[in-house]
Formats: C-alpha cells, sequence, structure tokens
C-alpha cells in the first residue's frame, strides 16, 4: 500500500511514498492541509465558502469540484472520501502527516507519570524528535490572499504549535542541563528564547545554563540582553524574578540545576498515543538535533568556495605583504551578512599556513559597557599562542605591570613589576596602552619556533565594541610605524556605534598611510552562478536554474546564500519546491536587526512594509498614522540601522523615495504585523494612493496597487471598482493578459458594471485569438442587458461584435445572422454611422462568401449612409470594402482611390485597427500592380500597428501577406522567416476547444 506523506511544519510538501506531488493550485494545497490537520469531515458549503469567499454558492462549490478532481488527479490514490455532502481525508496508517506525529510525540511524554510541565529520561528522546521536526512554523510561507477565514485558521494553528514547541524546548534545556550536559542544553534554550524575544522564563534558563557551565560572564550578559530587550520593545525592566537570578550569579549562589523527574510507566500509553515509526516518519525525522544540524550548517559555509572577492583578497594578500618594520591595517567594513568575518578568517587561514601568528577577538552585542572587553580577549589570544612564559623577560618590567591591569595572571612570573599609579592620573592612560601594545608586540615575535611571517590580529564586529577599546585601538593604529603586525578590524556599516570613537577610527587609519579600507558590497548574479557551479549536491552538481532563484532568494548576501545552500544540502529545502521558507539562522539575524528600533520606527517599518518594497514619503507618512516629524525622524532612524536606504527617483522632482534593504527583511517584518493592523495599513495606503489622483480616472497607473491594498484591507467594492480602472489603463496600453486579469478580478469581486466588464473582456480575448471565450464573454454581457433605450443600442454593439467573430472563424451564417439583428436596434431616422459600419460589415462577409454583387449592393448603401452620418469612421470602413471589392474586379486604380481616401479618413482617428486594414489591403493591390516595394512598406507599417495592438490572428495575416510579396520581389530567406512567424501564431490561435478552424488560415484581407 502506498503511503501518503504530508508535511505542514514550514512550507507544504507532499509526498507519495517519497516522490513529490505536484498540485497546480495553493488552493488544492490549502484544501488538502484543512482535511489532514482538521480529520474530520467537512461540508462541501463549508469548505467552498472557507476558500473562496468572494464566489457564489454556486460558483463556489464548482470551483470546488473541480479543485477535488484536480487534487484527486495529483495523489493518484484513494485518498480522498468525497461524498455527496462532505468531504474528508481517509484516515489509516498509509496516511502520514507531520502535525499529527509532532503531537503524538508531545503526547508520549505526558504517559510518563510526571506533571506535564516536568520532564525526565524517557521524554528526551521524543521531545528531541519533535523539535527536529519542527521545520518552521505551520505552512510558513504559505497563504491565501483572498481567504480572510483560511488566514485566521492559519495563524491559530501556526500560534498553537509554536506554543507546543516553546513548551518540548523548555523540557529539553531543562533536561540536558540536568544531565550536566550544556552544549546541547544551551541551543535549545536559544532556540525557545528565538521564539519570543520578550520571554523572560527563555532568558532566565539561559542565564542558568551560562553559570552552569562556568560562563559567568555569558550569564550576566544575558540579563543585560534581556534588560535591553524589553526596554526597548516594552518599556519596562525586567520581573524580580530575574532580577533575583541576575544578583545570585553575580554572587555566585545560583543552586544547582534541579534533577529530572522519575518516569513512572505503570500503566501502558493508549492506542492513540503509541508511536509507530513508518518508513515516512523516518524520513521526516533524519534531520538529527539542532545543534547536529548547526555543525553541519558551519561545515558547509566553510567549505564554500570564496567567490566574487577577487579583488578584497588581492588587497588583502598586498596589506600582508607590505608589512616589515612597520604595521599595517585592514578594515572591512559591510552590512550583516556580507561576508566580513569569513574574508578575514580565510586571511588568518592563509597567514597561519604561512607561519605566522594568528590570533583573534570579537566583540559581542551588548557589552558596551564591558570596558576592554575584547582587548582582554585579544590579549588572551595572542598568549595562548605562546609555549611558555619565557618572552615575559624581553617586556620591560613597567609595560608588563601595565598589561597586567586586565590580565592580572601576568604579574605571576615576575616578582620585580612595579607599582602603577591610578588611571586617572596624568599620562597613565597612554602608559597602560603602551603596555598593552609592547606585550602584543612579544607575543607576535617570540612564539615557540621560527615565524616565517608577521603576525596577525583579527578583531571582529568591532561595531559592538567598548569605548574605551575602541580608544585602545586607535592609539595601536597610530603607531603602526614601529610595530610589524597585520590588524584586521572589521565593523558592520549597517549598525551605527553607541557615540563617535568608532567614526574617528577610521580617519585614524587613513591618516597613518598603512591602511586599506574594503568595503564589501553583495555578490553579482554572475557570482552567484559560479557558486552554484562548483557545488555538488548529493554527489552531482546543481541546477544552473537554481542560481537565478537564489539570486532572487538572497539578493547577493552571502550570509544569506549559504544559509539557503545548506538548507538545500540538509534537504530542509527541496531544490524544485515552488515555496521556500526562510532558514532559521537568516531569520534570526533579520530578527537581530529589528531589536535596536524604535516604537514609533516600529510604526513606520510595518506601514512600510504593507506599501512594498520601495515607498515614498508621502505615502508611509499618511499610512503610519505618524505626524511628518515622527516620520522623518524614525525614517533617519531606520536609514542608520541599515535597514532603509534611499534610493534615486520619484512621482516628481525632489521627491523622496526609500527601499528595504533586503526583500526578506521586508517579507518578515510584513509577517509578523498582525492581521487586523495588516488590513488597517492596507486601508490606510491605498486612501493615500487614491487621494494622489484628482480623479478615478487619473489613478490609472496607480489603480492595480490601489485595488491590491483595498482587497488586502477587505474593501473588496473599492477594490472592484480599481482593478476595472487597472484593466481599462492596461487596455489603453495594449497590455492585453494584464488588462484581461484585472478586469476577470474587478468582475469576481462583484463590480456592478456587469455587462461592460464582460464585453471589454470579449474585446480581449478576441484580439488574443481565444475566439470561443469571447463570444461567451460577449453572450453573458448581452444576457444581462437592460432593455431600454440605452441597453437596445448596447445590445445592438455587442451582437455586431459577434458577428466581427464569427466573420473572424469564417462561419459566414452565423455571422449574417448577428449583423441583421445588430441592424435591427438602430433607427432608419438617426444612427446613419452605426448602420454604416454594420453595411460594410455584412458587405465584407458577402465578399467572402464569393457574393460579389450583393457585396457591392451592400457597401454603397454603407458609403452613402457614412456620407449622410458624416463619421470619418464610418466613411473610412465603407471605403475600405469599396477598395477590397475593387481589387477583387482588377480594377487596380479605384481599389487604390478608395483604400487611399479610407487612409487619410484614419488619420483623425485614434483607431489602430481600421488604419492597418487600409494599410494591408492597399498594400494587397500594390503587390498585385507590381509595387512591390511600396506594398512591403504599407504592409510592415499595418504589422506595426496591429502587433502593438496584440492582434494576433491579423498579426499572423499580415505576416503571410509579407512573405508573399518577399518571394515575389526574390527575398526568399526574408520571406521564410515571416511564414514561420505566421505559422507559429496560427497554430496558437486555430485550434479552439478540440475543433480545427481552417478558416482561420485563410484570412488575407478585412
Amino acid at each position: 500500500m502506498p503511503t501518503l506523506s504530508i508535511s505542514l511544519l514550514g512550507p507544504p510538501q507532499i509526498t507519495v511514498d517519497g516522490v513529490a506531488v505536484s498540485v497546480d493550485t495553493r488552493k488544492a494545497i490549502a484544501l488538502l492541509a484543512y482535511l489532514a490537520a482538521t480529520k474530520q469531515p467537512h461540508t462541501r458549503d463549508a469548505l467552498a465558502g472557507l476558500l473562496w469567499p468572494e464566489y457564489d454558492q454556486t460558483h463556489a462549490r464548482a470551483t470546488l469540484r473541480r479543485t477535488l478532481s484536480a487534487l484527486n488527479k495529483a495523489l493518484a490514490g484513494d485518498w480522498l472520501e468525497v461524498a455527496r455532502d462532505a468531504v474528508r481525508l481517509r484516515a489509516g496508517t498509509d496516511v502520514y502527516l507531520d502535525v499529527d506525529r509532532f503531537g503524538a510525540l508531545l503526547d508520549l511524554c505526558r504517559t510518563h507519570g510526571h506533571a506535564p510541565a516536568e520532564v525526565c529520561r524517557d521524554c528526551i528522546e521524543p521531545l528531541t524528535e519533535a523539535a527536529a521536526l519542527y521545520r518552521a512554523d505551520f505552512l510558513s510561507g504559505f497563504g491565501l490572499k483572498d481567504s480572510w477565514d483560511f488566514d485566521d485558521w492559519q495563524h491559530l494553528q501556526a500560534e498553537s504549535l509554536r506554543r507546543d514547541l516553546a513548551g518540548a524546548l523548555d523540557r529539553l534545556s531543562h533536561a540536558h542541563a540536568a544531565l550536566q550536559d550544556y552544549d546541547a542544553a544551551v541551543p535549545y534554550a536559544r532556540r525557545w528564547l528565538s521564539l519570543d524575544r520578550l520571554h523572560e522564563p527563555a532568558h532566565r534558563r539561559l542565564m542558568q545554563l551560562y553559570a552552569w557551565a562556568g560562563q559567568r560572564s555569558a550569564a550576566l550578559q544575558q540579563y543585560r540582553d534581556c534588560v535591553y530587550v524589553l526596554e526597548k520593545e516594552l518599556g519596562v525592566a525586567p520581573l524580580e524574578a530575574t532580577t533575583q537570578l541576575y544578583e545570585a550569579i553575580k554572587e555566585n549562589r545560583l543552586p544547582p540545576p534541579p534533577a529530572l523527574s522519575e518516569a513512572r510507566l505503570d500503566t501502558a500509553p493508549s492506542k492513540a498515543h503509541a508511536l509507530v515509526v513508518t518508513s515516512a516518519s523516518a524520513q521526516q525525522t533524519s534531520a538529527g538535533q539542532p545543534a547536529e544540524r548547526r555543525a553541519r550548517a558551519s561545515a558547509t559555509h566553510r567549505s564554500l568556495p570564496l567567490i566574487g572577492r577577487a579583488a578584497e583578497w588581492q588587497r588583502l594578500l598586498e596589506a600582508y605583504g607590505d608589512v616589515g618594520p612597520h604595521g599595517h591595517v585592514v578594515i572591512i567594513q559591510g552590512e550583516a551578512g556580507i561576508g566580513k568575518t569569513r574574508l578575514a578568517e580565510e586571511m588568518a587561514g592563509y597567514a597561519a599556513s604561512a607561519g605566522s601568528p594568528v590570533a583573534a577577538a570579537r566583540c559581542y552585542e551588548g557589552e558596551a559597557d564591558l570596558a576592554y572587553g575584547p582587548v582582554v580577549a585579544a590579549l588572551s589570544a595572542a598568549l595562548n599562542l605562546l609555549a611558555n612564559t619565557a618572552w615575559q623577560a624581553a617586556v620591560p618590567p613597567l609595560w608588563l605591570a601595565e598589561a597586567a591591569r586586565l590580565l592580572p595572571e601576568l604579574s605571576l612570573a615576575r616578582a620585580d613589576l612595579p607599582a602603577v599609579p591610578p588611571l586617572d592620573s596624568p599620562g597613565a592612560q597612554s602608559r597602560f596602552f603602551e603596555g598593552i601594545r609592547q606585550v602584543l608586540l612579544a607575543a607576535g615575535g617570540t612564539r615557540s619556533g621560527s615565524s616565517t611571517g608577521p603576525p596577525v590580529l583579527f578583531v571582529d564586529d568591532l561595531h559592538w565594541a567598548d569605548r574605551s577599546s575602541l580608544d585602545l585601538f586607535t592609539y595601536l593604529i597610530r603607531r603602526l610605524q614601529d610595530w610589524p603586525v597585520c590588524l584586521i578590524l572589521a565593523w558592520r556599516t549597517d549598525q551605527p556605534p553607541g557615540d563617535e570613537h568608532l567614526h574617528r577610527l577610521l580617519p585614524e587609519a587613513q591618516r597613518s598611510g598603512r591602511a586599506a579600507v574594503l568595503s564589501l558590497q553583495r555578490l553579482s548574479e554572475a557570482d552567484v552562478r559560479d557558486l552554484v557551479s562548483s557545488i555538488d549536491h548529493s554527489g552531482s552538481p546543481l541546477p544552473q536554474a537554481l542560481a537565478a532563484r537564489l539570486y532572487e532568494e538572497t539578493e547577493g548576501l552571502p550570509f544569506f546564500l549559504a544559509e539557503y545552500l545548506n538548507a538545500l544540502e540538509q534537504g530542509v529545502q527541496p531544490v524544485g519546491s515552488e515555496e521556500w521558507s526562510l532558514p532559521l539562522n537568516v531569520r534570526d539575524l533579520l530578527r537581530s536587526r529589528l531589536v535596536p528600533v524604535s516604537e514609533t520606527g516600529r510604526q513606520l517599518l510595518h506601514a512600510a512594509a504593507v506599501i512594498g518594497r520601495s515607498f515614498d514619503f508621502d505615502t508611509v507618512h499618511q499610512a503610519s498614522g505618524r505626524s511628518e516629524e515622527e516620520t522623518i525622524t524614525a525614517l533617519e532612524e531606520l536609514i542608520g540601522l541599515g535597514l532603509v536606504i534611499e534610493v534615486p527617483g520619484g512621482k516628481g522632482a525632489g521627491a523622496l523615495v526609500y527601499d528595504f534593504n533586503h526583500e526578506k527583511l521586508r517579507g518578515l517584518v510584513y509577517e509578523e504585523t498582525s492581521l487586523a493592523r495588516r488590513r488597517l495599513l492596507h486601508r490606510r495606503v491605498a486612501e493615500a494612493l487614491a487621494a494622489g489622483a484628482r480623479s478615478h480616472a487619473e489613478a490609472g497607473p496607480l489603480a492595480v496597487q490601489i485595488a491590491h491594498h483595498y482587497r488586502l484591507a477587505g474593501n473588496e467594492r473599492e477594490a472592484a471598482e480599481y482593478f476595472r480602472l487597472a484593466g481599462e489603463h492596461a487596455r489603453r496600453l495594449y497590455a492585453n493578459t494584464e488588462a484581461l486579469a484585472h478586469l476577470q478580478t474587478a468582475l469576481a469581486l462583484d463590480h456592478p458594471d456587469v455587462p461592460a466588464l464582460h464585453e471589454s473582456i470579449g474585446d480581449i480575448h478576441t484580439l488574443l485569438g481565444e475566439y470561443s471565450a469571447a463570444l461567451g464573454d460577449y453572450e453573458r454581457a448581452a444576457s444581462v442587458v437592460t432593455r431600454d433605450d440605452a441597453g437596445r443600442k448596447t445590445l445592438s454593439r455587442l451582437e455586431h461584435k459577434l458577428s466581427k467573430v464569427y466573420v473572424r472563424r469564417g462561419e459566414w451564417d452565423l455571422a449574417e445572422s448577428h449583423l441583421e439583428a445588430a441592424l435591427q436596434g438602430y433607427s432608419v431616422a438617426d444612427e446613419a454611422n452605426e448602420r454604416a459600419r454594420i453595411y460594410a460589415d455584412r458587405s465584407l462577409a458577402a465578399h467572402q462568401q464569393g457574393h460579389q454583387d450583393r457585396a457591392r449592393d451592400l457597401a454603397q448603401q454603407a458609403l452613402e449612409l457614412a456620407e449622410a452620418g458624416g463619421e470619418p469612421r464610418a466613411l473610412a470602413q465603407a471605403h475600405n470594402i469599396l477598395g477590397i471589392l475593387a481589387s477583387r474586379r482588377s480594377d487596380h486604380e479605384s481599389a487604390r482611390d478608395h483604400l487611399e481616401q479610407s487612409l487619410v479618413l484614419t488619420e483623425a482617428l485614434d483607431e489602430p485597427s481600421i488604419r492597418a486594414a487600409a494599410l494591408n489591403n492597399l498594400a494587397l493591390v500594390y503587390g498585385a500592380g507590381g509595387q512591390v516595394d511600396t506594398a512591403l512598406r504599407l504592409g510592415e507599417e499595418a504589422l506595426a500597428l496591429v502587433a502593438s495592438q496584440g492582434d494576433r490572428h491579423r498579426e499572423a495575416a499580415l505576416h503571410n501577406n509579407l512573405a508573399d510579396l518577399l518571394h515575389a520581389a526574390g527575398r526568399s530567406d526574408e520571406a521564410m522567416e515571416h511564414i514561420k512567424r505566421s505559422v507559429t501564431i496560427y497554430a496558437e490561435i486555430g485550434v479552439e476547444a478540440g475543433a480545427y478552424q481552417p478558416a482561420i488560415w485563410r484570412l488575407v484581407e478585412w
């Protein structure tokens, strides 16, 4: 029996016996997810209302039937139980759902005889499997834009499962702490905290774990992180329990970890709790524990080749090679994730392989109040390179005593160290700094064995350094002239320092004359292609098509690239999947960048995320609800944090336009905005954009954006009107495909002008050569037209359009019947122009059927009516058909006269289709008369017109006519190119609904 596997933790994945199932619509995926997760039958009406709330009951149920049919076909099995009134997913061991497995694993822990919040040794295995199974939030990255009820249900499911995950991570960190396995406990606690950075119990757990592991400074720093985030986000102090724990850690009176609970398995688990690991579930849980995943991720990142950094690498090598009697400083700067650390570590590895002593230290977020923290780390790293303490004899006692202020252990091997004055005495700070430099100098030159290269000191994340450390590094840079070291400093440009000291360090380095500044940029798409080409995936190269997808997802940010590639390697992101979730580490990095944002800045950021990737000042100002001054201040803050950048452009001179630093950042902010606030902001954005246009008609270029925002705000009435405006605007530009989509959306949203929408949609289908669809739309429009005088004229116009479609299909009898019906709608006393156009088309139909006498009579009546009406359009059409008929009689002079009159009349019209007809027919006359060059010029002009309209049928006919003319001129190669284009288009429109339409291929004149 095959196994159906449905994974909903993360982007939805559906497989049958391990083979991915391709489902063609998001609604089908949503339907399967809903049936699988709810595990109960649902009425057809309930499902239809859930997934297609914008449709009436009849249309919704019909769409549900088609979706169920498509889903059954895609699953290729008897998985759905479809009754007359209800639908359900068949239950059984042959259906695997990761959400069920996740819940069963947690339920198993409840059978161990202890309280649900406690944990025993037997809980560890199921909890570990459950945490590993939770790839990402429920249906992460998936949603239905037009179904609020489904979105609300999905949101509630996701929140419930996140709470369950939080409880599992809480108990896992507790269990590993009880076993004194802190390396395993800390990652679980950090993941728990990542679910909610404001959750103080998670902060307290991390503080405890660090303290129990002997990392007292990290424990204290975790408390400072907690204070910082609570102040920034909520403006409150930590709870008393958190502060008491901090005091206990500071005073070394933290009690030992509590023991595990005892499992009391005196009763067997119920059948509902039994865990049978099928082959499908084994595949789902093979990813391993979070710590193991991170280890593999790190290995993947280390193994990625250094792509797109050739120039920067060369400058690093030059700086390293330039170190002689004098030192050199290299500053690597750029946004978070740009690859600063990776580049510096590559250089450190290169220097170490060349025999250079290499020491590294880094600064940490929230430690700006920890004086000389990175300096202590750098000194310790440098001294760890030394095999013994003999080097201390080479350092004068005064300098060693100064350095011992930071590292008291330096004084243990020397009894002759002098007392040092307080740091606030005159000249004390300079002596202190020089003492540290002297120790670093000794450590770099006296490593055990011979050093064949200059020492390298790398300090990372200097943007988080304290003021004192920055002062020291500035001092060291000033003395590179007599310090043979390669000093590498890296900092983020999107993380402004707390004061001006870091700003002063860069110009100081540049003034030294011994500095190289590397400002890293994102990788290009070509770089990403090179990277993809260099990587094997499961023993074979990654497909090149993946490069474009990766570049689109990551925008060339190396850290993001590494994380996505790591997810692909582990199978967390299926290579061919349409939906990719945000890797956990990428999400954490983005969230960390949002931590320092003020409350006003967050409000502005939420409004901007709703607007889109780019936004202008006026719109975000109005949507955010903040004052102009607050908006400016918040934008300056966001720009300073590197979250938003100013970009050229705008709606007018001097207009300010902004862009999110990365689309994934915008997506995360939008995703974490509540549904209620999203709707509010979408409405405000729509109103702001609409206010920018003086009238609905002027809103054309922005109409689709306004419609989109009104729809997401739940205001379907306004959305429908703006979708109609967007469709009409696209029609004027002959963007037929876009116009069709917008008008159909307006119709689906119950726009009140149903006849006009169906008529416009029919016009577009006609241009696209989709004649069956055009006929259906015209008929639907005619069926709802009112029967008053205005409706009578509308009905006649629709009958005329129906006849034109039948003419294109060569169905002359049907065309004639609709032309007669159209004629009856217009009175004899007036509307001569409309009657003239109908007579012209009746004449063309008679001509095409070979009834030349009748065609001439009808054409003459068309001319008389047009002359009476005096409208250029009607006159142009009458002269056009008279020209066609004269050409048929080989009366070329009369044909040219009529067609040239038609062409002159079209100059006053905005009717490219009528002008193209005159040009084409005149070209045929000149060609028949041997004037091929003139004929080609006219035919090419006609082709350009119909191509700009998107009239596929007439475009094919013109290619065919031009091919005949080129062949007559002896230009066979060019003729063949036009034949190929003609055949391609005819093949696309010549077959409708499985019925071959030969008349479509015979269009020559019209």
